[in-house]
């Protein structure tokens, strides 16, 4: 039997059909959703925080900042009607190579027939001709080379993509052989050099444009670097950070898009707040078959070094359909298997006919999937991965963990203000929800108050199994002990009127108590 299920070995097969019981908490591992133009009233917006969405994404490929400000602003207006905090994803252009069709009418291509991609965007794109937004590509390929182009997150189910083979480069012009017979059609189509490094950088300055305008304005929580390639790109992109007021604080998820990320993933690893795997452009990057390997070695490692994967392209079919083929729903199923934090839709969402009914669909596998997660195997291979070399908060972290398994806890309740407390317990995936209760810090820039916390607290909305609270900000974390226990009054408290803390619950509470960090059982009485 596979070792990381955890089925009963005389489980009835019929069981499988009996109703899942009623749970306050949605499913552990979170959903990112990104939201266009099939996705961005506030209507639909509310819809998706009802049907578990946690961070909602907003993919500068598409729209200016004037078109994302309206979005943004209708989910504020959501996120204060469902009372639901909601993180801020940006993700960023990056490197990418795009086909310029500037009258936007359909292109058709001829199997075997012949056609030039040109840097010259003035001219205008025929069957034969096709100006892209790259002046390097002559000098990137050769002849041999694979080239794919199809519509902007393509899911592989429209008639709307071309392969292409590289027959000769002509100057600054490559001239290629159409492999299939297909008509581009629709506002935006990108192009993929397959195992060919495109001289562009990651952080491109229309990225940063949009980063000290649109992103310091609105706070965003997290940046997703597309076209991560190097350690280089994320500590480059977090020194730009730095320098734009509170974006300090915002936490960078590097996205690994093709073989060059993946031969540098562990360096990049290690300098990133959290990785992406972009399976639709590793898709056709790798080898079909080698797909699996790199995204069950890139979770684990994740996972083992405590910060949050996250996958992507996994219910590709429901852009157009109400329910997931048969696949897909295993498909979600085995990222949640493998350790996966969240799971990011992308044209499902963004451009998608369902987009609630696809968050919400999901959510269900995801909630299926973490009921039969092998959580005790999980936790010992963690502990015996991570060895001696704990630090200090880590072997409290885990030490929590281990007593909400021995006590069987209804929950954990993490107090931190940075928020690294409570992501290292939900390292250890525990069987019992971590509720991470932000306490405040104050600081002052000699005019004003202000409180940090809320950056923390959306944040952990990306990490599977971390449930985010904020405390009242006169309770801030330097403060005395018996404030704190009001804290965790006030915590447990909001958790019996929720629900999801009943009398005789055992509750497991890790919190720091002046220097030291402390961890105690509570047995919850009427």
């Amino acid at each position: 039997m596979n070792p990381h299920l955890n089925l009963e070995e005389n489980m009835r097969l019929a069981s499988v059909l009996e109703p899942s019981k009623p749970s306050f908490f949605p499913a552990r591992t979170k959903i990112v959703g990104t939201l266009g133009p099939q996705s961005r009233t506030v209507e639909i917006i509310t819809n998706c925080l009802k049907a578990g969405m946690s961070v909602a994404q907003f993919d500068f490929s598409w729209g200016d900042t004037e078109y994302h400000q309206e979005t943004l602003d209708n989910l504020k207006a959501a996120v204060k009607s469902t009372k639901k905090l909601c993180g801020v994803m940006l993700d960023t252009v990056g490197p990418e190579l795009q086909v310029i069709n500037k009258t936007e009418r359909p292109i058709s291509l001829q199997e075997d027939s012949f056609v030039v991609l040109t840097p010259d965007q003035d001219k205008e794109a025929t069957s034969s001709l096709l100006p892209i937004n790259f002046t390097g590509l002559s000098s990137a390929v050769k002849k041999g080379d694979t080239i794919f182009i199809g519509q902007y997150l393509f899911t592989g189910s429209e008639t709307t993509s071309v392969w292409l083979e590289v027959t000769e480069v002509n100057g600054e012009d490559v001239v290629c052989l159409v492999k299939n017979s297909t008509t581009l059609s629709g506002p935006l189509y990108t192009l993929h050099v397959s195992q060919i490094h495109i001289d562009l950088p990651t952080l491109t300055d229309k990225d940063k444009e949009v980063i000290s305008t649109w992103g310091v304005r609105n706070n965003i929580d997290i940046l997703s670097l597309s076209y991560t390639r190097h350690a280089e790109d994320v500590r480059h992109a977090r020194e730009f950070l730095s320098k734009l007021g509170d974006l300090y604080q915002t936490q960078i998820f590097a996205k690994i898009e093709n073989v060059e990320g993946l031969t540098h993933f562990d360096e990049i690893l290690e300098e990133a707040d959290g990785i992406i795997l972009s399976r639709g452009n590793l898709g056709i990057d790798l080898p079909p078959e080698k797909v699996f390997m790199f995204q069950k070695t890139a979770v684990f490692k994740c996972n083992m070094a405590g910060k949050p994967a996250v996958v992507t392209r996994v219910v590709d079919s429901m852009t157009e359909n109400l329910r997931p083929t048969r696949a897909e729903a295993t498909d979600v199923a085995n990222a949640v298997l493998d350790g996966s934090d969240a799971i990011l839709l992308g044209a499902e969402t963004l451009r998608g006919l369902y987009p609630v009914e696809t968050i919400s669909t999901v959510g269900k596998i995801c909630a299926e999937a973490e009921k039969v997660f092998n959580y005790d195997l999980y936790y010992k291979r963690t502990v015996k991965y991570a060895g001696d070399e704990m630090s200090h908060l880590e072997s409290i972290t885990s030490t929590a963990v281990r007593a909400a398994i021995k006590v069987k806890a209804s929950v954990i309740l993490c107090f931190t203000s940075t928020g690294r407390a409570a992501r290292l317990i939900a390292k250890y995936k525990p069987i019992t929800p971590v509720i991470s209760v932000v306490i405040p810090r104050v600081k002052t820039d000699q005019l004003r108050w202000t409180f940090t916390g809320a950056f923390e607290a959306r944040q952990s909305l990306i990490v599977r199994g971390v449930f985010p609270m904020l405390a009242d900000p006169r309770h801030q974390a330097e403060s005395t002990n018996a404030t704190n226990e009001s804290v965790l009054k006030v915590a447990l408290d909001r958790g019996k009127a929720a629900g999801f803390i009943k009398p005789h619950d055992r509750v497991v509470v890790c919190q720091k108590l002046g220097d030291s960090y402390v961890v105690k059982i509570l047995e919850l009485e009427d």
